[in-house]
């Protein structure tokens, strides 16, 4: 990491994950952060994506540090569990299932920025990444299915751009932006994975993420780009 202030704070939610946990080590071995934290449900600091008193609580934690907030990188997500899968028909539309991932998916990482990005610095770059995925834009939506996984994408993707909006006014050198980190060796990708698929595993797909968050600048706010620096289609 080489364009962000050096000294500040780093967090990144949902550390306990494949990706979340390879982001957090990628961080604390860099050695350019005064602090690095990780936020899971599994452990203390305890954040849960779906009780917004644990997200207030855990932007209450971090505000007292009174160290400048540099990076957040939220890496929660949902795609399967609990008995449910990713749809293949309309037919196998469910609401508990859409509650669910809307909630991790969407409604969580809004809260995130309701109550992290007013912590962000007004002076200096720092940036606020929530993953994304590929299958949310809806130009790159060719062979339909997984409507619920695909809509609630979606919904994070017109969120982050809706905040950056905001953010811009308030934080002008603050970057907000949705990052896709592609097939990611994990438990949420493993039903799914196929031969001649590429698959990162959590360390190489946590180094190209902290690259990009590298590289964004300001006018990238409220973009979607992949784990190459790509930006990809709404």
């Amino acid at each position: 990491m080489t364009s962000l202030p050096r000294g500040g704070l780093a967090v990144v939610i949902a550390s306990s994950g494949a990706i979340g946990g390879a982001l957090l080590s990628r961080l604390r071995s860099d050695g350019g952060f005064a602090q690095c934290i990780g936020f899971s449900r599994a452990a203390a600091p305890c954040i849960d994506l779906t009780s917004e008193a644990s997200i207030a609580g855990a932007a209450s934690h971090i505000a007292k540090f009174g160290t400048p907030l540099r990076v957040v990188i939220n890496a929660a997500g949902f795609l399967h569990g609990d008995g449910f899968m990713p749809e293949k028909s309309w037919r196998q539309l469910d609401a508990a299932h859409m509650a669910n991932a809307f909630a991790i998916n969407t409604i969580g990482p809004a809260l995130l920025m309701k109550h992290l990005l007013p912590l962000l610095p007004r002076e200096g770059k720092a940036v606020f990444a929530t993953l994304s995925a590929k299958v949310g834009s809806l130009g790159d939506n060719h062979l339909g299915g997984w409507y619920t996984y695909r809509a609630s994408k979606a919904a994070l993707n017109q969120l982050v751009r809706t905040a950056a909006i905001e953010l811009k006014r308030r934080q002008p050198q603050a970057v907000c932006v949705a990052l896709h980190p592609g097939t990611v060796a994990s438990k949420l990708s493993e039903p799914f994975r196929k031969d001649g698929l590429h698959v990162l595993s959590p360390s190489e797909a946590a180094d190209q993420l902290l690259q990009v968050i590298d590289k964004v600048e300001p006018a990238d706010s409220g973009g979607f780009f992949d784990y190459r620096g790509e930006a990809l289609p709404w």
